[in-house]
């Protein structure tokens, strides 16, 4: 015998169906309108990042950048995004430095780079030397120079040469760096930091009759040369000079010469110092010196 389905059972199943087409249809149209929006919103954000990169980069290029003055920023100039991005720049750029600064350098290099000189001999225990540096001092033989060395003409720099420097006693030390007749020879290709300093001693001069001269000026000068085995002459990196008068009376006039800064060498590369006045030079270790070290 067939059952056979009431009118009112075939309209539940038919709603039911509906039903869940209905429910389906609906997730469907939210599943696409969350699709349409992911994709809107990503088309939009990427629009905007690349508006803001093309208006950095044009801040980057037309900014006149004034780093380091004294004067404050104006409020309007504040508000501008230019000068916002590039005081972002210049915030992050000094942070990664001074970062850099205090991982690798070593105390005596920040010592040295803060106006304080580093009077250490290797293998002081707690107190790492650079991989790379020599600090040499003056020796009181080399008072008296030859004056031919003067000559600019015949030997390619100006002054007379110090030839006699001490690397070894005292405050002198040679780290990764050797010493050949006066000359530093670097050792690797990098950033140098070098420095020297020279200490004057000017004595007063009398006439033949026992009269004191007029007085009269002189110039001391000091000279940084390096040496290239692929160029024939010396390279002038650095002078100092000083007007200095001659004293009048039994006591010496004093006076020092100091100078710094970088340069980048390569293997082989040689440093030596020159001056105007050799034979005026104070040699003493603590006052006469020059030296230089790795930083990069």
């Amino acid at each position: 015998m067939k059952c056979l389905h009431s009118p009112r059972d075939m309209a539940i199943s038919i709603s039911v169906q509906c039903l869940g087409l209905i429910t389906l249809a609906a997730i469907l149209l939210q599943t696409i309108a969350v699709a349409v929006s992911f994709i809107y919103f990503n088309k939009v954000l990427n629009t905007m990042q690349e508006s803001f990169s093309r208006s950095s980069v044009s801040c980057l290029i037309n900014a006149k950048l004034h780093l380091g003055s004294e004067d404050p920023p104006a409020d309007d100039q504040r508000k501008d995004p230019c000068w916002q991005v590039t005081q972002q720049l210049h915030y992050h750029i000094e942070k990664k430095i001074a970062d850099r600064f205090q991982k690798e350098m070593s105390t005596a290099v920040r010592n040295k780079l803060t106006g304080v000189l580093p009077v250490l001999r290797p293998g002081v225990r707690g107190v790492p030397l650079p991989k790379v540096a020599a600090h040499v001092t003056g020796v009181s033989s080399s008072l008296k120079l030859p004056a031919a060395e003067s000559s600019p003409s015949s030997k390619g720099y100006l002054g007379e040469r110090i030839r006699e420097w001490d690397g070894q006693r005292g405050l002198s030390f040679l780290e990764n760096m050797e010493l050949r007749g006066g000359e530093l020879l670097v050792p690797r290709a990098g950033l140098y930091y070098i420095y020297a300093q020279t200490y004057f001693r000017l004595y007063s001069t009398e006439e033949a009759e026992g009269e004191p001269q007029e007085e009269e000026g002189t110039e001391l000068v000091q000279y940084i040369y390096k040496k290239m085995s692929s160029y024939t002459g010396p390279i002038l990196l650095m002078k100092s000079f000083q007007s200095a008068c001659w004293p009048r009376g039994p006591e010496p006039g004093v006076f020092s010469l100091h100078q710094a800064g970088t340069a980048f060498l390569q293997p082989d590369d040689r440093l030596f110092i020159t001056v105007s006045n050799a034979t005026a030079m104070e040699m003493d270790g603590s006052a006469s010196y020059f030296g230089a070290f790795l930083i990069g």
